[in-house]
């Protein structure tokens, strides 16, 4: 039996007594540091000297002794996006540097800046659209850069601006150097929502930011092309997805998240493609929306999601 998936509630606009929280009045606060005695005392002290009430909180070490301590916060104060400078500044000062402390603040009225990249595959690109149209994906996705045309319509019929940079082996080069001065400084997360393209060493070390990249789980056991094919002749059980965050060895980056569905011999070519889509889109948007929400932490070459 496959165990259910995390079940995260990030609700910054739940209603109170007096009304809508305001989005300007939710922060959030990660920290990453070695675990030690006073870390928690030390935050929760923090933002009440600055009138901040935590309604989140999230924590993990990766050992009793000697671990590495991961904490996600999510707090009201009134006006927090404002204040980010001031809570940063002072954060720095008082605990960040005491605990030695990677730390970062954001606040809900900002919410990612997201360009997505795709081929020909619609299905991972409609997702991330349509669960954002509709409010469940909190991002601001600012363009879709595509090797085909294939899917312009798609994309510009929510209303987002799609460009179409073709890629050859002749071309990567000058294609790349485009997409980055495209993306460079103006989004805060890339997502390869079934983009075809290896992306090179120069591209994910030019374009500032995290890069998340989604592909079905047989790999490398079947790897290249027509692997639903492969995976029919083989017999499999299981078929699934991987989301992760994209380095220069290819598809060995961080994990996000991962699912699996049942099959059995009975399903076709065709299914294993349609159930396999199923599980790719959604493990894709989880992974996505964890991002967007500052849950997700990396050490080494793993993940924890708070």
């Amino acid at each position: 039996m496959v165990p259910d998936q995390p079940a995260f509630t990030d609700t910054p606009l739940a209603t109170t007594a007096t009304g809508l929280v305001r989005p300007h009045d939710i922060g959030r606060l990660t920290i990453q540091c070695a675990d030690q005695p006073g870390i928690v005392a030390a935050v929760a002290g923090f933002l009440a000297d600055h009138g901040a009430n935590i309604t989140e909180l999230g924590q993990f070490s990766t050992d009793s002794e000697n671990g590495e301590f991961f904490q996600r916060t999510v707090f009201h104060c009134e006006d927090v996006a404002d204040r980010l400078p001031e809570f940063d500044r002072d954060f720095a000062a008082q605990v960040g540097s005491r605990f030695g402390m990677t730390y970062t603040f954001t606040s809900v009225a900002s919410p990612k800046r997201v360009a997505i990249m795709v081929s020909k595959y619609d299905h991972c690109l409609l997702e991330l659209l349509w669960r954002n149209k509709r409010g469940d994906l909190d991002m601001d996705i600012t363009l879709v850069i595509s090797n085909h045309e294939d899917l312009r319509a798609d994309a510009e019929s929510f209303g987002v601006p799609f460009v179409h940079i073709p890629v050859s082996s002749a071309t990567k080069a000058d294609a790349e150097a485009r997409q980055v001065e495209l993306l460079a400084g103006n989004v805060d997360l890339v997502v390869m929502a079934r983009y075809m393209q290896i992306l090179s060493s120069d591209f994910l070390g030019a374009v500032g930011c995290p890069v998340i990249n989604i592909h079905h789980s047989f790999l490398p056991a079947f790897a290249g092309a027509g692997p639903y094919l492969k995976a029919k002749a083989r017999g499999v059980k299981l078929i699934g997805a991987t989301a992760h965050y994209a380095t220069a060895n290819l598809d060995e980056g961080p994990i996000i998240e991962q699912d699996v569905v049942r099959v059995s011999h009975r399903e076709s070519v065709g299914e294993l493609e349609r159930r396999g889509a199923e599980v790719e889109r959604s493990v894709l948007a989880r992974a996505v929306q964890w991002h967007c929400e500052d849950r997700v932490m990396t050490y080494g070459n793993s993940t924890t999601i708070l």
